[in-house]
């Protein structure tokens, strides 16, 4: 998790006066009542007492219907899109590639075979920011999801709704049945990866890539990230939300927050403590994975983390691994031999089906972000048309050459 990832915690707003923030709140979600009806989505606007989109991680849209029949006006009511064009039962996945909670839910949707509609939100475009999201989402983290009458926003709660919704004979269960030894112990790993600090982990490398090996975060990251904390006062002063002015309190908040996040992670001493940490935690899930070996040997069976069976605590440790290496401590943490259980887990997650089409090759992780941004720039700032082959042109020689160095490297 890096930037702006974890969802909003529920709350609900107490009745009494409004404030100048409420009406706002209420002014965005109408709005955002019209966006959705719009997508196919019967949405309408909530009573005070109710959960909106603006203040709710799990938003079922059939608990606002108390103002149902309260007219739209006819300029403000966009016709509605065709059901076969967006089917309500259809699963819609609002993500960032490189964002590490989104390929967490990516992989738990993968790994149960299940159908998506994935739309690609680029943090580093800002449309986490663009009032169409913040509609879905007021906390402007990914990942969203939409199914049936449901908004999701919290990346806990989108994988247990996964989870406990798609089912069946043909579906494959990631939770053990419940009771069972396993049941606890994916319960228990879960629990502990989550913990893990992993946007600490990712900042703290970019500032100081002295503590990595091999990272594959490119130096410009490091010059971005200085960049943006000199400017950073600066920029949340020039903050313009002339024709959304409701969120301008929710963006200040959220921008000072992460500001501050990221100044922590900038202490070396601070980094190194977590670090620390996460070698403890591995150590644990070394041992874990020791037990397994011990409890089945003479049996053929491919063993996982809580036994023989692929589960959650899998995938997220699998993601976990997969997000280390990328930030070059791998071969501090398992690569080095210290941890062989650890390796030879790595090796065999990554040759999952689920795995490899969602995070692909370790080595081209990062032109999968990049790449999608540079076209979807040009998308909305379309060049000349000579400047447009040019761009096109040096985008697929930089593809061509990044291909050919990094299986030089490391193939």
């Amino acid at each position: 998790m890096t930037f702006t990832e974890r969802g909003g915690r529920e709350r609900r707003r107490g009745a009494g006066s409004a404030s100048p923030c409420d009406a706002g709140r209420e002014r965005a979600s109408r709005r955002g009542s019209r966006l959705l009806s719009a997508l196919g989505f019967r949405a309408v606007m909530a009573t005070p007492n109710n959960l909106t989109p603006t203040n709710c991680s799990w938003w079922p849209i059939s608990a606002l219907e108390s103002d149902a029949a309260k007219p739209a006006e006819a300029h403000d009511a966009p016709e509605a899109a065709s059901p076969a064009h967006w089917p309500k039962e259809s699963l819609v996945l609002y993500h960032w590639t490189q964002s590490f909670s989104s390929q967490k839910v990516r992989l738990v949707i993968a790994e149960k075979g299940l159908a998506c509609e994935e739309r690609d939100v680029s943090l580093p475009q800002s449309e986490h920011k663009e009032p169409w999201f913040m509609r879905l989402n007021l906390g402007e983290e990914v990942p969203v999801i939409i199914h049936r009458d449901n908004i999701i926003s919290d990346y806990d709660q989108i994988i247990d709704y996964v989870e406990r919704t798609f089912t069946g004979e043909n579906v494959v269960a990631l939770m053990p049945e419940a009771g069972s030894p396993q049941h606890a112990r994916v319960l228990q790993y879960r629990e502990l990866l989550d913990a893990l600090p992993m946007d600490a982990y990712t900042h703290g490398c970019i500032l100081h890539p002295e503590l990595t090996t091999d990272s594959m975060i490119p130096k410009y990251a490091t010059a971005e990230i200085r960049r943006h904390l000199a400017s950073a006062t600066t920029d949340l002063m020039k903050l313009d939300h002339e024709e959304e002015p409701q969120l301008s309190e929710p963006y200040l908040s959220k921008q000072k927050k992460l500001m501050a996040k990221i100044l922590e992670h900038d202490d070396v001493s601070y980094l190194k403590k977590i670090l620390g940490e996460l070698a403890m935690v591995l150590d644990q899930i070394e041992a874990e994975l020791e037990k397994r070996k011990l409890e089945n040997e003479g049996q053929k069976c491919e063993l996982w983390l809580c036994g023989c069976a692929f589960t959650l605590a899998d995938v997220l440790l699998g993601a976990t691994l997969h997000r280390l290496k990328f930030l070059g401590l791998s071969k501090k943490y398992w690569e080095d031999g210290s941890r062989p259980n650890l390796q030879s887990f790595f090796e065999r997650v990554q040759k999952r089906f689920a795995f490899r089409k969602v995070l692909g090759d370790i080595h081209t992780t990062l032109l999968s972000a990049v790449i999608p941004n540079a076209f979807r720039l040009v998308k909305r700032k379309p060049p000349s048309f000579f400047g447009a082959s040019f761009l096109m042109g040096s985008l697929g020689g930089m593809g061509y050459f990044a291909y050919w160095y990094l299986k030089k490297k490391y193939i």
